[in-house]
């Protein structure tokens, strides 16, 4: 594709060479450059793409995007524009022609609720007939292919490859989690959502590394509401105004809130051996009664948003109905069963709000014990380690500490820095450092009408020790602690 026709929608300045002249590709990666490759000067956290202009322009780049000028050799085209990352978007939905003007996108944001809400907006415009893509925290989907995830929001280069793919597989519809990071780096710039919606808000995300502030986390938030044609928003949350500061969408709104478009009434918990969900009574645009196979108030307010969502895409009540049934998602309150006796579930949460959300919400089913299982990752904030400590202390009636991610620090090490957090409580533990062990023991121990949570792995499938990453599926190891069981009968 020629320079000037990826350019077409680009504010720029030409530095040296001409756009009349052919890429081969697009590229941000200085060891992918190729004979003819575009190659965009990003400053990123880590280091700034300006200072790999000579090495890139040696390996044959025919074009480098900057935002100050570089020493590379006449021949090469240099593109000075404001903002790279923003070239880098606009360039490559042009490079890609533009997939995203062909599929109906649905972006969602918020702190919580985005990879739950995506897998059930899949479920059931599946099950209406439509062919849907996704792109989040865990992977990509594209037709048959499942790609694991790097960033919850991938580069712009990679989500306008992903579209691209998603047309080509047959798509109609590419739902996807937007986090703020994604947001505020112009990863899904170049192209309108159909639908943009925000579940919530909380402080998160904020340091060196990624916002400055709470407010700089909201204002990034915001933006996708500049960037849809229908916002779906949470009428309950504090800081909706805030976020729909200067949009330019039409609104409609889903919660508790009487002034809700879509409103849960006469929510009430639903509880079975080995199970554990909720049900409520829809009103407002649509009336109806729903019930979900995931606990919680949070799953209310994933499968509102759904609702909301799916209305736009006129399916029926019953498809709904039965897609909120059957929707699941990996390593996010996924129950496991393993006894008629007591629920045990797998969850991500790896951080103190998060967990205290968690186990807030499973306090409510009133067990026989709460019994929580988990670990922290190494090289991270001990921080979090005491935080989460405190957390399970306070709220478990048994805490199970563990290995999660030691990376290059001693499993116990990290364990020790639980325990200072959980000492500081009334709450009862063991520690157990084999994370097999320690759910053989939660497994083992377990009492009729507990629920055992095991947090913090979700639906990772590995375990990173001293840079390595070594396969450790949580279903695979209760799977093999209930083989072995059986056999030693």
């Amino acid at each position: 594709m020629t320079l000037s026709k990826l350019l077409e929608r680009v504010t720029y300045t030409l530095l040296q060479g001409t756009v009349d002249v052919e890429v081969t590709d697009i590229v941000n990666d200085s060891r992918k450059v190729t004979e003819g490759a575009l190659f965009f000067c990003i400053r990123g956290a880590v280091t700034d793409g300006h200072k790999y202009a000579a090495e890139v322009a040696a390996k044959g780049a025919g074009v480098l995007v900057v935002e100050e000028p570089v020493e590379v050799p006449s021949h090469i085209s240099v593109i000075r524009v404001q903002d790279t990352r923003m070239a880098m978007a606009l360039i490559a939905a042009a490079w890609y022609d533009h997939p995203a003007e062909k599929l109906k996108v649905i972006g969602i944001t918020g702190t919580k609720g985005k990879t739950t809400t995506t897998y059930m907006v899949k479920s059931i415009l599946e099950s209406a007939g439509y062919k849907v893509g996704l792109i989040g925290t865990i992977e990509a989907i594209i037709g048959d292919e499942v790609i694991p995830a790097a960033n919850t929001t991938p580069e712009s280069i990679t989500i306008q490859k992903y579209f691209r793919r998603m047309l080509e597989a047959g798509c109609t519809v590419a739902v996807m989690e937007v986090s703020s990071q994604g947001l505020m780096l112009h990863r899904t710039a170049g192209f309108l959502f159909e639908i943009g919606i925000f579940t919530n808000i909380e402080p998160d995300h904020i340091g060196p590394a990624e916002h400055s502030s709470f407010e700089d986390y909201i204002e990034c938030k915001s933006r996708l509401f500049h960037q849809c044609k229908v916002g779906i928003v949470n009428a309950d949350d504090p800081h909706l105004d805030k976020i729909l500061q200067g949009h330019t969408c039409l609104v409609e709104t889903f919660g508790f809130n009487e002034g809700a478009d879509l409103r849960a009434v006469n929510t009430h918990l639903v509880t079975k051996p080995g199970y554990l969900g909720v049900a409520y009574t829809l009103q407002g645009i649509l009336n109806f009664d729903v019930e979900i196979d995931i606990p919680g108030k949070f799953s209310v307010y994933n499968s509102l948003t759904a609702i909301a969502i799916c209305r736009h895409f006129k399916v029926s009540e019953e498809n709904i109905k039965k897609a909120l049934k059957d929707a699941k998602v990996k390593g996010r309150i996924e129950m496991v069963k393993v006894s008629d006796k007591f629920t045990l579930m797998i969850d991500y949460a790896h951080n103190a709000m998060a967990l205290e959300s968690l186990l807030t919400t499973l306090k409510e089913y009133r067990p026989h014990r709460l019994v929580c299982l988990f670990g922290c990752g190494g090289n991270r904030s001990k921080l979090r380690r005491y935080e989460m400590g405190g957390v399970s202390g306070k709220l478990a009636d048994l805490t199970i500490i563990t290995s999660d991610n030691p990376r290059f620090e001693k499993p116990e090490d990290i364990i020790d820095d639980i325990v200072t957090g959980i000492e500081k409580t009334d709450g009862k533990y063991v520690r157990i450092t084999d994370r097999k062990e320690a759910i053989a023991y939660a497994i083992h121990n377990g009492e009729p009408g507990d629920i055992i949570v095991l947090a913090g792995k979700g639906h990772e499938d590995y375990q990173e020790i001293e840079g390595k990453k070594y396969p450790m599926d949580e279903r695979v190891l209760i799977r093999e602690i209930l083989e072995e069981d059986s056999q030693n009968q």
